[in-house]
């Protein structure tokens, strides 16, 4: 992917994960640091029992991370199919006789145009997101 098309993409997505972790992933890790931290006041509770609480404290924020990892690559395998793409319809103007910046000009046109489409998907996939972070804290 062309730098400059690669960096715009990148902020974007790095703006949204920061969103997210601020907005809720943070507000997760608290809870969990607070409910592990009860786990361990339990005094009368066996070293078993204990850990098993805190295992339990941590299973909503390890869903939460898996969550966001599993959509940021679907998001990521898309972009890749779609540059993929690119290259095959590059190869095939270069094939048929086409000069190379006739190529590269298509080339960043279509990568372009794959990543205004994917920046466009950010919006839905952070509400899908947020949404299911939110079922997840509850």
């Amino acid at each position: 992917m062309a730098e400059a098309h690669q960096r715009r993409m990148q902020a974007e997505v790095e703006e949204m994960v920061q969103s997210l972790e601020r907005d809720h992933i943070r507000k997760m890790q608290g809870r969990m640091f607070g409910c592990s931290a009860d786990c361990c006041d339990r005094s009368s509770d066996s070293m078993s029992q204990v850990h098993q609480c805190i295992e339990r404290c941590h299973t909503p924020l390890a869903k939460a991370q898996g969550l966001v990892t599993s959509e940021l690559e679907k998001f990521q395998d898309r972009l890749t199919r779609c540059t993929m793409n690119c290259n095959d319809k590059a190869k095939d103007l270069f094939d048929s006789g086409a000069k190379e910046p006739a190529v590269r000009s298509l080339m960043d046109r279509c990568v372009g145009s794959c990543v205004d489409d994917h920046i466009n998907l950010i919006p839905s996939m952070t509400r899908r997101l947020k949404e299911n972070l939110e079922s997840i804290a509850e």
